[in-house]
């Protein structure tokens, strides 16, 4: 009988412990996977801005839209730690904090932006609304 408990017992604490360390949720802290390297500031610059951001009557020329101009070679200086216009609580990008990015709320549309979802002419794909969100969650680095 003393066999059979011991037994038993040894059945509930390897039950119980695991094989190895449990990976975390996702949304527990910590549970987020790190942002893939090729998230950079070029790739967010030409297969964003420059095609549906920086163009004639929004975010370019002589008089861009909320004085952000995303135009290759300005708009690092203009969104990275810059005050938004609209949320004065916010930047425009947080580096390393989506949630706290103006500019990335406005290309997902979240419910706490003024105006409407960005671009407001065409769209973004998913895919390119991530490489965004991914840019930002590595810190937004000009690379």
């Amino acid at each position: 009988m003393r066999h059979v408990t011991l037994i038993a017992l040894l059945a509930t604490t390897l039950a119980f412990s695991g094989c190895g360390k449990m990976k975390p949720l996702p949304t527990e802290p910590g549970g987020e996977e790190p942002p893939p390297a090729d998230a950079t500031f070029t790739r967010v610059q030409t297969e964003v801005f420059s095609v549906s951001c920086a163009l004639s009557g929004c975010h370019a020329g002589s008089a861009p839209t909320a004085g952000m101009d995303l135009s290759a070679g300005v708009a690092y200086g203009n969104i990275v730690g810059v005050t938004s216009t609209e949320r004065g609580d916010l930047k425009r990008i947080e580096p390393g904090d989506p949630n706290r990015s103006y500019l990335v709320k406005k290309i997902r549309g979240d419910s706490d932006i003024t105006g409407g979802t960005m671009p407001l002419i065409g769209s973004i794909t998913t895919g390119q609304r991530q490489l965004v969100i991914d840019w930002v969650r590595r810190g937004a680095p000009q690379d």
